[in-house]
C-alpha cells in the first residue's frame, strides 16, 4: 500500500475499484459559491465524472433519483450539510458509495469523516482514487440524517433569518426569548439513561454517533462514525428543578414527546417534525468513499484525549 494511503487505512478504508458511472451533484450557492469558485463542476467532467449542476428552484431528490434511474454506480455531492444529507439518504438505499465534497459554509460531516475541508478539488480523487468503508446513518421517525437534529431553542434559532449569518447571536436572542420571564419552553419530554424524565428540556440535540464534548484537542468532533449508538445531549430549562442543568449519553434508540408540532433543525436545515418522535442508529448503513490522501478520521478519531490512549480509533471493519 502506497504511504498516501497508509493514514486512512488504519481508520478502517480499504482501496475502492473505479466506478463505470460516477455522479455529482453540485449546489453552487453552498457556503457563498464555492463550489462555482473552485470550478468543481468543471474539474469533475475532466476527470469523467457527470456533473449535475443544482439550480434555483430545482428539486435535490428529483435529481438524484433520475442520476440513480440512468444507472449511476456512485454518487457524490458537492454543497452543504443538508444537501449531503439528501443524496447519502438516495445512495444508502440503493447501495451506492457516496462522496462528500465539502463546498458548504462549515462542513461538518466531511470534517468527522475524515476529509480535508481546505482540498474541495481534492476531494474528486474519491472517484478515481479512494478508498471505502461504511458508517452510520441515523433517522428520525422516517427521515434520515448524517450529522444531528437539534430540538428546543436551538430548533427554534435555525429558523430564524439571521441564524446562517449571525448563529450564535441568534441562538442566544431566541434562548433569551423562550426562556425569559414572559417565554415558555419549547414542551418536550424525554426519558434519559438512568431513568430520569427531562419534562421541560431547552435543549436537545440528537447525532448521529456521539461527540467528543470534553475533549481539549478536538472539541466538537465525533470520534467514531460507525459506533451504532446515537448520541443525546439535554439541557434543561432554569425552571426544571434542582437536578443538574444537562445530561450526555449515547443508545441506540430515543424517544422525544411533544404535544404539538416541533421546530428542529435537521442538519442544519429547518422543518417541523410530528410527534412523537422516534431516533434510531441505523448501523454501517452508508458506503462512503473519500481521497486516499485525506486524513481519514476526524481529529477526536486521531487524536485520543492524552493518557487514554485505548480511545484511539480502531479499524471497525477489514477487507
Amino acid at each position: 500500500m502506497s504511504p498516501s494511503k497508509e493514514r486512512p487505512a488504519r481508520y478502517g478504508w480499504w482501496p475502492s475499484d473505479p466506478p463505470r458511472r460516477p455522479v455529482l451533484l453540485v449546489n453552487p450557492r453552498s457556503g457563498d459559491g464555492v463550489a462555482a469558485r473552485a470550478g468543481v463542476a468543471e474539474r469533475a467532467r475532466e476527470r469523467g465524472i457527470e456533473a449535475v449542476i443544482l439550480s434555483p428552484g430545482q428539486s435535490l431528490a428529483a435529481l438524484v433519483r433520475e442520476a440513480v434511474a440512468s444507472g449511476a454506480d456512485v454518487l457524490g455531492m458537492a454543497g452543504g450539510d443538508g444537501s449531503l444529507s439528501v443524496v447519502a439518504a438516495a445512495a444508502a438505499a440503493h447501495g451506492l458509495p457516496f462522496v462528500c465534497v465539502p463546498a458548504g459554509t462549515r462542513n461538518h460531516f466531511a470534517l468527522d469523516l475524515g476529509v480535508d475541508r481546505r482540498d474541495v478539488l481534492g476531494a474528486l480523487d474519491a472517484f478515481t482514487d479512494g478508498v471505502e468503508r461504511r458508517i452510520d446513518m441515523a433517522q428520525v421517525n422516517d427521515r434520515p440524517f448524517l450529522n444531528n437534529v437539534s430540538l428546543g431553542i436551538y430548533g427554534e434559532a435555525v429558523r430564524q433569518a439571521a441564524y446562517r449569518d449571525a448563529k450564535v447571536r441568534t441562538l442566544v436572542e431566541t434562548a433569551e426569548q423562550v426562556l425569559g420571564p414572559t417565554g415558555p419552553a419549547p414542551r418536550l419530554q424525554l426519558v434519559d439513561d438512568a431513568g430520569q424524565l427531562h419534562a421541560r428540556p431547552a435543549v436537545v440535540l440528537v447525532s448521529n454517533n456521539p461527540y467528543a464534548l470534553d475533549h481539549p484537542p478536538a472539541p466538537g468532533t465525533r470520534p467514531a462514525l460507525d459506533s451504532a449508538r446515537l448520541g443525546i445531549v439535554v439541557l434543561d430549562a432554569p425552571e426544571s428543578g434542582p437536578r443538574p442543568a444537562g445530561r450526555a449519553w449515547s443508545a441506540p434508540y430515543v424517544d422525544v414527546s411533544a404535544p404539538a408540532l416541533i421546530h428542529a433543525g435537521i442538519d442544519g436545515e429547518a422543518v417541523e417534525l410530528n410527534p412523537p418522535l422516534r431516533f434510531a442508529t441505523r448501523p454501517a448503513a452508508l458506503r462512503v468513499r473519500i481521497s486516499s490522501r485525506h486524513p481519514g478520521a476526524s481529529p477526536a478519531g486521531r487524536f485520543p484525549p492524552a493518557g487514554n490512549p485505548a480511545q484511539a480509533r480502531r479499524p471497525p471493519f477489514t477487507r
